[in-house]
């Protein structure tokens, strides 16, 4: 990583989004062609640490966004925020879009996303479709259900929903966050995630451990424990796809690794068998994330991906 990257990635610059401080980096701000990547859950914006450089030199603004409640933007809880779950992060990346990336720039976006971001990335490209380009998500978490789902009653839900609020409410976060620390599971769960355990460097544990120490990270995780677990059925994966499916307006890139303990190969293979305009790319001895793991590969796919692209 050259010097002028490493500068870049790490000067933090900070945009006020409905009274938070959110943290976002930029290379190749004057581009013509803006890309959007957003991290997974538990990482930030430096998890591209690997990446943005590389498209910057292929004429992208490459952005990279600490989602709310990670790295270095503001964590909220509840009393806060209310929620944490996709549509939340959805909203803020389309305000993004308007508020800092339009200025500069009137071009269609590419969103790239890693797990949680892929989601993310996915309910953008329903929501925002006539403003994105493509979305490439690696991989794409969530149940894949081939059918629409029974709609569970109203008075069920409102209960189930009050029940997860309450039961997170006085779930000793604090307390397993604090384990999670001392015990060093950060790391073990870096060697489940990472298949090239040689990649599991101290600049990534660090990376992913400090938002952990900051003093609101349970609160915020809480949010996000609430918000993920009673969300609308529109806001799954197995609705947005369907719903994406309906228009394809928005080319789909799928990148999974053969590796992959987290969200195993099948699930990549059910959604591409389920949503036949969707394209999946394997890419052998590689986990769960692997624009960091195989960077040169993951790279090199996006961007032939982007290149061929028609959108433009």
């Amino acid at each position: 990583m050259n010097n002028n990257f490493a500068a870049n990635i790490n000067f933090p610059n900070y945009w006020n989004w409905n009274g938070f401080k959110i943290c976002w980096s930029v290379i190749g701000e004057d581009n013509e062609i803006p890309i959007i990547f957003l991290h997974g859950f538990g990482a930030n914006r430096k998890h591209w640490r690997n990446n943005l450089e590389y498209f910057a030199k292929r004429n992208c603004a490459s952005y990279s966004l600490d989602l709310i409640g990670f790295g270095d933007s503001d964590q909220p809880g509840i009393r806060q925020i209310g929620r944490l779950n996709n549509e939340i992060w959805c909203n803020q990346v389309r305000d993004f879009i308007s508020q800092v990336i339009r200025p500069k720039n009137s071009g269609k976006v590419i969103l790239i996303g890693n797990s949680l971001g892929s989601l993310v990335a996915l309910t953008c490209a329903v929501s925002l479709e006539d403003q994105i380009a493509t979305v490439i998500a690696s991989p794409l978490p969530d149940q894949i259900q081939e059918k629409k789902s029974i709609t569970k009653k109203s008075l069920f839900k409102k209960f189930k929903d009050r029940f997860i609020k309450i039961f997170f409410i006085f779930f000793p976060l604090e307390i397993i966050l604090f384990f999670i620390i001392k015990l060093g599971v950060i790391k073990l769960g870096l060697n489940s995630a990472y298949f090239k355990k040689d990649n599991i460097d101290s600049e990534l544990i660090d990376l992913v451990t400090k938002p952990v120490l900051r003093r609101t990270s349970a609160r915020s995780l809480r949010a996000m424990c609430i918000g993920m677990s009673s969300r609308d059925e529109n806001f799954q994966a197995s609705y947005l796809l369907r719903k994406l499916s309906a228009s394809k307006k928005v080319p789909f890139l799928l990148i999974w690794g053969e590796k992959d303990n987290f969200i195993p190969l099948f699930v990549g293979k059910k959604i591409a068998n389920f949503h036949r305009w969707v394209k999946l790319k394997i890419v052998s001895n590689s986990g769960h994330c692997i624009h960091d793991e195989d960077p040169s590969v993951f790279n090199r796919i996006s961007y032939e991906w982007i290149r061929d692209l028609k959108t433009f």
